[in-house]
């Protein structure tokens, strides 16, 4: 990480953007893994199945940005809290 002096203070800097892309896929992969232990092939019959939006669905799946109430309505579907969801995923 590099650093810049400022005012006589360090200010980390760093590739938070990467970081954020990262951590989103590895979210969307989780997803991906938990509707496939469920038993669904694909994500169009799980999102029915579910009362979820399809393509929003698909969206998390594949890690693009999505909001908190829509992890938690996914997370409820499965049984699962997020300290639970986000054990094995490092950020």
């Amino acid at each position: 990480m590099k650093r810049e002096k400022k005012n006589e203070s360090v200010i980390p800097i760093d590739n938070s953007s990467e970081v954020e892309e990262v951590t989103l896929k590895k979210i969307g992969e989780k997803i991906r893994k938990l509707r496939k232990e469920a038993g669904y092939k694909n994500y169009e019959n799980f999102a029915f199945d579910n009362d979820l939006n399809r393509v929003q669905y698909g969206k998390m799946e594949s890690g693009i940005n999505f909001t908190i109430k829509s992890l938690l309505k996914i997370l409820r579907v499965h049984g699962m809290k997020l300290n639970e969801f986000f054990r094995d995923i490092d950020v």
